[in-house]
């Protein structure tokens, strides 16, 4: 991992894609603070495409694309994409899954989260969980006392043992029933929103994240960038970003934008 200051600025002046993790990576210690929302907006206006791609629930990506000065936004780990068309007025949804296997699925995880959450003291299905569609999230550290890495991984172990997908944020364990991720969503959100093949454009793609999670968008793209606090995962990530910001979080988005727009 290399300093943002070394992300040369030919290639910074050649992006047209900012796509994002959230939390930790626009939030900081919980809260969305106005210079990370601001760098979207600031980005946005340049006419660079902003897309948060986050395992947050569908029911505040639906809020996110509808509010938010972004593009488009893939939730829930990539279990759909959300796009607001400005011009229609309606919200366009795609998701991996039909209605019917994500009831199906629904009922499985509402057993695997009843064992999880008596089986890992202090763990506890996150606040979120209403708003979801298609995966389970346990929280580890949102509104519980953090747990520990191994109970983390016990969880994670729990999903799998089942045959379910796992991903580590920096607050849940997101697990679902699902050949999809970040990336493969993403794909498919450049393909049929963007109208571009993301292959043909990953060069001109920024991915700013912070967690394990995040790890499928740092091996694809040349240009990941971590915000400082991704250090803390480093041990627990095989491939990790190119660029690291000096500050974590919100404010460490806030100087990508800056680092981006500077040259353009």
């Amino acid at each position: 991992m290399h300093p943002l200051s070394e992300f040369p600025a030919e290639a910074r002046r050649a992006i047209a894609y900012v796509l994002t993790d959230i939390d930790d990576t626009l939030t900081a210690g919980g809260r969305l603070p106005a210079v990370a929302y601001g760098a979207l907006e600031r980005l946005r206006a340049a006419g660079i495409k902003v897309a948060p791609i986050t395992g947050r629930p569908a029911g505040w990506c639906d809020h996110i694309a509808r509010m938010w000065p972004v593009d488009a936004v893939v939730g829930e780990n990539g279990a759909f994409t959300f796009r607001y068309d400005d011009k229609a007025r309606r919200m366009v949804r795609r998701y991996w899954k039909s209605t019917e296997e994500r009831a199906a699925d629904r009922k499985r995880l509402e057993a695997l989260a009843l064992r999880i959450t008596a089986e890992v003291p202090g763990c506890a299905v996150a606040s979120d969980q209403p708003y979801r569609e298609a995966d389970l999230a346990i929280d580890f550290c949102e509104d519980v006392p953090p747990l520990p890495r191994e109970a983390v991984a016990r969880i994670v172990a729990m999903f799998q043992a089942e045959g379910a997908e796992a991903k580590v944020s920096s607050i849940h364990v997101n697990g679902w029933f699902g050949d999809w991720d970040k990336l493969a969503m993403t794909n498919r959100l450049f393909n049929e929103d963007f109208g571009v093949e993301l292959e043909d454009v990953r060069e001109r793609v920024v991915f700013c994240g912070d967690s394990p999670n995040d790890e499928p968008m740092f091996a694809y793209f040349p240009h990941g960038v971590g915000v400082a606090n991704v250090r803390q995962f480093a041990d627990l990530l095989t491939h990790t970003p190119r660029w690291v910001t000096p500050s974590g979080g919100g404010p460490g988005f806030a100087e990508l934008a800056d680092a981006l727009l500077e040259v353009r």
